[in-house]
């Protein structure tokens, strides 16, 4: 699940907790229904951004540091 999809699912959910009010449903609560998809959709953005984070694409150096003063960096090669 990307992060579009958690915010939608938020989204949704929010909608359907807050804004939308019917009665006498038979079977299933609108209410209950949209604040589960508010925690699976915050759930699926946590575990999204902890993964993209994880990810390492931005803000990490890969440096090999040798005895001497000086220091080597390694070369990262792009698959097209």
């Amino acid at each position: 699940m990307g992060i579009g999809v958690s915010l939608f699912l938020l989204s949704v959910g929010a909608v359907l907790a807050f804004a939308v009010h019917v009665q006498n449903s038979s079977g299933f609560d609108i209410n209950t229904i949209g604040v589960i998809l508010m925690i699976v959709g915050a759930l699926g953005l946590v575990v999204s951004m902890i993964f993209w984070s994880s990810w390492g694409g931005f803000g990490r150096h890969d440096v090999a540091v040798s005895d001497r003063d000086d220091y080597v960096v390694r070369e990262r090669r792009a698959v097209r």
